[in-house]
């Protein structure tokens, strides 16, 4: 299995790997959890590290450099593929490009619905760093009340 960043070409796969990973949170939230141009948006800010295997998208992970942090997020695996240590893989791709890029720290935020999503964030690494409120914009999307957990891991460079 290939990782590589994500082009341009790649943003209708992408929006439909992210869409079908995401299903799972169909219990709290309405609708899809991309549409194509909040997609190709996150594009714009940062870069997609995306796993690809017969040339089939498999994987993708999203990483956003802020200066001598980095934030991932939207990490999504084929439904089919979840359990294989693919996950594990893309977030150790994405904190090692944050790395060469003079990242020291690399930030995620996870909705706390997601109860199974800060034990595997753990096993990587990553610590709880505090609590944020969902953004305003998710609200009237969101089925009951939610609110993200910030986590955090030093990446080892200074």
């Amino acid at each position: 299995m290939d990782i590589r960043f994500a082009e341009e070409s790649d943003l209708p796969a992408l929006t439909a790997l992210i869409n079908k990973a995401f299903k799972v949170e169909a219990f709290f939230i309405v609708r899809d959890r991309l549409m194509p141009e909040e997609t190709r948006q996150y594009f714009q800010k940062g870069r997609f590290l995306i796993a690809e295997e017969n040339n089939t998208l498999a994987g993708a992970v999203y990483v956003e450099l802020r200066g001598d942090r980095s934030y991932l997020g939207l990490l999504s695996v084929d439904p089919d593929r979840q359990k294989s240590g693919l996950g594990r893989r893309l977030t150790a791709a994405a904190e090692e490009f944050a790395r060469e890029m003079g990242a020291h720290h690399m930030d995620i935020t996870v909705v706390n619905l997601r109860t199974e999503l800060p034990p595997f964030y753990r096993k990587l690494g990553y610590t709880d760093n505090g609590t944020e409120p969902v953004r305003p914009e998710m609200i009237p999307r969101l089925l009951q009340p939610a609110h993200f957990i910030k986590m955090t891991k030093p990446l080892g460079n200074g």
